[in-house]
């Protein structure tokens, strides 16, 4: 073994991995069933193995629920439960057992510290009066959008961490593009585009020539396997959130 070879059998480095969010408002597997036809059109390619996290918030839930056959159920449309999200936790043990995760949001505490007693500071010490300057307000550092100026060829992935994403290049068929937060492709956009990939509804996907695969922002996506309206396609155009659904509009001069 070379001195640059690492003798570790196994080494565990911190991934990202993209999952669609499957938003139930039922569990009955029949109706479950019929819905992933309507949506799949009987589209065997519909789905393309990507990861999901099952989110039940939104359903009446029962302590019957059989995990193993409501996993089975999606991935027989190529879908791939990785996680269970909205699950009260007396079914988590369940959940765990059927080899789920749980997966659990975790929002910063913003009214305990807005709540929290002032600390009483006394008073300094008399001393000469100087001139009276006011501080603007503390801003943040912006972070920087992550620029990528070469074709994304199919099968690359490129994920902008906590910042926009800009492409001066094509993004080929097969591509995916991810950002946390908005993307920009100055080209043809033939590939996957998932803004807001943190959660951030506020994202939006802009390209000069729209003729995306998917698009996806704050998790809830759109595909178009029969092409974009005439009007939009090989058009600019930008892509956003308008609750539940996802808008392509055009971009006018």
């Amino acid at each position: 073994m070379s001195k640059n070879q690492s003798s570790k059998p196994i080494e565990i480095k911190i991934s990202t991995v993209v999952a669609v969010s499957v938003i139930l408002r039922t569990i009955d597997l029949a109706a479950l069933d019929d819905a992933m036809k309507g949506m799949t059109g009987g589209a065997s390619d519909y789905f393309d193995h990507e990861f999901a996290v099952i989110d039940v918030a939104g359903c009446a839930i029962v302590d019957n629920v059989d995990w193993p056959a409501l996993t089975a159920l999606f991935r027989a449309y190529n879908l791939n439960p990785a996680a269970v999200r909205g699950a009260p936790p007396e079914m988590e043990p369940a959940i765990v057992a059927s080899g789920l995760s749980i997966d659990t949001l975790v929002k910063p505490r913003h009214d305990d510290a807005q709540n929290a007693p002032e600390e009483e500071i006394p008073a300094p010490a008399a001393a000469p009066e100087m001139p009276q300057v006011q501080a603007g307000p503390a801003t943040a550092a912006p972070t920087p959008a992550m620029i990528v100026d070469t074709p994304v060829r199919a099968g690359q992935r490129i994920y902008a961490r906590g910042s926009d994403l800009i492409v001066t290049a094509i993004v080929n068929n097969g591509a995916e593009l991810i950002a946390d937060g908005s993307i920009h492709v100055y080209a043809p956009l033939r590939g996957r585009a998932l803004a807001g990939a943190s959660g951030n509804a506020e994202a939006r996907i802009f390209s000069l020539s729209m003729e995306a695969e998917l698009v996806s922002i704050a998790g809830i996506y759109r595909t178009f396997e029969s092409g974009l309206p005439q009007d939009l396609a090989k058009k600019p155009a930008q892509v956003r959130l308008a609750g539940d659904r996802i808008d392509v509009i055009s971009i006018r001069a």
